[in-house]
């Protein structure tokens, strides 16, 4: 069967009895649309089946005035350049998410979404890393395009692109680049070998390039000065060192963050941020995993003062630090900078949830200065924040976009405050956009789903105002850490609900029934099965289709370990075990009784028909 991507990305099993809500937030809602937003910021040519019907094809010349191809990517924010440094950023941090919380997007039925969403931004850095020591890091200048207030379809501002190379270094750039392609090469590597292969390859490049020739970016890119100005590049070489020895096991990248523990800061920086600029408690957390899960050789100390400063920030947040605590709103939320303070909230609730599950898994608790705390205590911060985010918060607003009654209506962002070219294809011009649309009191035309503003000041006001870019303007770097946050949430509070069952309704298309839907079934069988058609693509020039079977008791009785036969079956299956018998597959083993009316489902992919299935056996 061939191994192309979009194979790997339908991989999902529903297993459920019945889905209640139990938090008080839909997070599998506030997932999706989160998804949404990530498809919105999209620059270059859009797929046809794009669920964001108001956005067009963008950039489409990207880099070819220097001879390179640089189309496609992300814009970062409300504006129209695509800067390289917070979309690595992003790249890594969906990539973290689609590892450690594999299983809980998969539950959420959204690995789909996951790996096109990372693959967007790895295929531009593919693109980008033209040689082995070479990057571009930028397309478009961010002073020329603030003077204009356009939609991405219309930009007439200067679409100029910068590189580093061996002559202006960017270790910080190449750095965070190489983390985000070794960190999809883990995320892709059970679905594409070949796509993880070539991801690790440019990683372990851009690593060697990053160290050898060391120096800021934004010296070598000046213009990003303003922007997403570097404070430094030591927190990246041990970032993406760190990322390469969980990507290949080297022990050189381990012995890497070692030697450079004390050097670099690793084991001397104690941080209450994680942000695109500081990695800090970010190496700190993985580094931690590494000894947790007693890999760390000869390395212990060093991975041990590594973990007290992990425990640092996790302490910090919890205010449990001896008063060397985060700083919150009055209403509880992380704050730390004005400008888009909801991105430093996202990334540590983000962070705190995947620390949570490290120490979880170790049977280990956090130490702090005021007290020893359960792993659960973590995840508890960590919803807190999810929680702020969505409307339990002073102003009862949804500060992400689309969800709930009341959210945000004035974004700063060019192409949701802008009609679109499919309801108005007549340019809208630079100084235009800012008469006719920027200063309209009206909300804006385009509703940008899951997008996260900026949100509220250290007080927690918050002004609707499109000119007010601190609180309005939505970013990636905020919205990223949402999809591995929202997905822990849901499958841990919310109990595996399906997407969509209550509050905002994913504009999704609609699953297609096969023709053979009601596969009959023998008489007195106490099951029914329903074969569902969820998904169809072509890789080769060979058609594929994702089948969902649903397995409903009818019987009225309790039914014990169910074993079905498969005829027919040529690829891959999930949901259900092999036996010994060829052919015959059993439920999961936590799922040994069937009660009367309950469901359960399977999943399976191949080319031609769908498989017959039958019951083997039951008691």
């Amino acid at each position: 069967m061939a191994q192309g991507f979009l194979l790997a990305l339908v991989v999902a099993v529903l297993c459920f009895e019945a889905a209640t809500a139990v938090g008080e937030f839909n997070y599998g809602d506030a997932l999706d649309l989160s998804f949404l937003y990530l498809e919105a910021q999209r620059s270059g040519k859009l797929p046809v089946d794009r669920r964001v019907k108001w956005r067009g094809d963008s950039g489409l010349k990207d880099g070819f005035a220097q001879g390179v191809n640089l189309v496609g990517g992300y814009y970062d924010a409300g504006d129209n350049v695509k800067f390289g440094l917070p979309m690595a950023f992003v790249a890594t941090i969906l990539s973290w998410g689609a590892i450690d919380f594999n299983k809980e997007i998969t539950n959420a039925n959204q690995m789909d979404n996951t790996l096109k969403a990372i693959k967007w931004a790895t295929d531009y850095f593919l693109k980008a890393h033209t040689q082995r020591n070479v990057l571009w890091g930028q397309v478009g200048d961010g002073s020329s395009d603030h003077f204009c207030w356009e939609r991405p379809e219309d930009m007439t501002t200067p679409r100029t692109a910068f590189k580093i190379d061996e002559s202006h270094p960017g270790s910080d750039l190449a750095g965070e680049t190489a983390a985000a392609l070794a960190a999809a090469s883990i995320a892709f590597k059970t679905y594409n070998s070949a796509y993880s292969n070539l991801l690790l390859a440019h990683a372990k490049e851009l690593f060697t390039f990053a160290d050898t020739f060391r120096g800021l970016y934004d010296d070598s890119i000046p213009c990003v000065s303003g922007f997403y100005t570097s404070s430094g590049y030591w927190d990246e070489l041990l970032w993406a060192a760190t990322w390469l020895f969980r990507a290949t096991g080297d022990e050189y990248y381990l012995k890497y963050t070692v030697d450079k523990a004390v050097s670099f800061g690793g084991t001397g920086w104690a941080m209450k941020e994680f942000s695109w600029d500081n990695k800090y408690a970010g190496v700190q957390v993985l580094l931690t995993k590494v000894l947790l899960e007693g890999r760390g050789g000869g390395y212990e100390s060093t991975l041990k003062q590594y973990q007290a400063k992990a425990d640092y920030f996790a302490c910090a947040c919890l205010e449990k630090n001896d008063g060397f605590n985060i700083n919150k709103t009055p209403g509880g939320l992380l704050y730390a900078h004005e400008w888009n303070n909801m991105q430093y909230a996202s990334t540590a609730a983000f962070l705190m949830a995947v620390y949570s599950d490290y120490l979880s898994t170790a049977n280990a608790k956090l130490i702090c200065p005021d007290g020893v705390f359960e792993p659960k205590e973590l995840l508890n911060f960590a919803q807190s924040q999810a929680d702020y985010i969505l409307g339990k918060n002073p102003n009862s607003l949804s500060y992400l976009i689309g969800y709930g009654p009341k959210f945000p209506q004035k974004l700063h962002h060019r192409g949701s405050s802008i009609a679109s070219i499919f309801t108005d294809p007549v340019p809208v011009g630079c100084v235009q956009g800012f008469d006719t649309w920027y200063h309209r009191p009206q909300g804006n035309p385009n509703i940008l789903h899951g997008a996260l503003v900026g949100g509220p000041d250290k007080n927690d006001r918050f002004g609707d105002e499109r000119s007010d870019y601190e609180q309005t303007e939505p970013t990636l770097t905020a919205s990223a850490p949402l999809i591995g946050l929202f997905s822990k949430l849901h499958s841990s509070v919310n109990g595996h609900q399906i997407p969509g069952s209550r509050g905002y309704q994913p504009p999704v298309k609609r699953e297609e029934e096969s023709p053979d839907a009601n596969v009959p079934v023998s008489a007195g069988s106490p099951v029914e099965f329903i074969h569902t058609i969820t998904s169809t693509w072509t890789v080769n020039k060979e058609s594929y289709y994702r089948h969902q079977v649903k397995i409903k008791n009818t019987s009225g009785k309790s039914i014990k370990n169910l074993k079905l036969q498969l005829d027919n079956l040529t690829g891959p299956i999930w949901g259900l075990s092999p036996t010994q018998q060829k052919g015959v597959y059993e439920l999961p083993t936590w799922l040994t009784v069937l009660q009367p009316g309950s469901e359960c489902a399977f999943i399976y992919i191949q080319e031609g028909p769908q498989a017959k299935v039958t019951v083997s056996s039951y008691h």
